[in-house]
């Protein structure tokens, strides 16, 4: 049985690296946990939160542990950006990744994080003509929201079903 091991900056990630434990029974561990406690090359599924394309805690998670699927959490929504998170995290072909829609919590934002968000949603705010997704994404940089469900652990779900994990 795998374990969960998570990074997350805002509390979506973790939200879902526990619900996903509570339905598979597999333990779920924040990073700097599971380095103190799981044994190195242990299986894991790999959950971070989405920065720039990139999966915070990913290639730190890679050196310590056999990782059989990652989930990035992040602002779009679940499915979307696979190509682009896999090319910018160097995720291998062969290894299962899959993405979530968090959420944005404006009170839990700090520091250099706060800033960039600041500095999307006025480049966003200022386009002349925005697409769909722009104005979906605005909204939420803006208004902030919660998106965290069930629902979106689906894949993640028929994925560990399909391979009997």
């Amino acid at each position: 049985m795998p374990s969960i091991v998570y990074v997350s900056n805002t509390g979506h990630t973790k939200r879902y690296a526990e619900l996903l434990s509570r339905l598979t029974g597999f333990p779920a561990f924040p990073a700097k946990q599971a380095k103190r406690e799981l044994l190195k090359n242990e299986e894991i599924i790999y959950f971070g939160w989405l920065f720039a394309g990139s999966i915070k805690g990913y290639s730190a998670a890679a050196r310590r542990h056999n990782i059989i699927a990652v989930c990035g959490v992040g602002l779009g929504d679940t499915g979307s950006q696979l190509d682009t998170v896999r090319k910018t995290a160097k995720i291998p072909a062969e290894l299962p990744l899959f993405t979530l829609q968090g959420g944005m919590d404006h009170q839990k934002l700090k520091g250099i994080y706060k800033f960039m968000i600041s500095m999307l949603t006025k480049a966003i705010s200022s386009k002349q003509q925005r697409t769909d997704d722009e104005e979906k994404m605005l909204q939420l940089l803006v208004d902030g929201g919660d998106f965290v469900d069930r629902a979106h652990l689906q894949d993640v779900i028929a994925w560990i079903e399909e391979h009997h994990i």
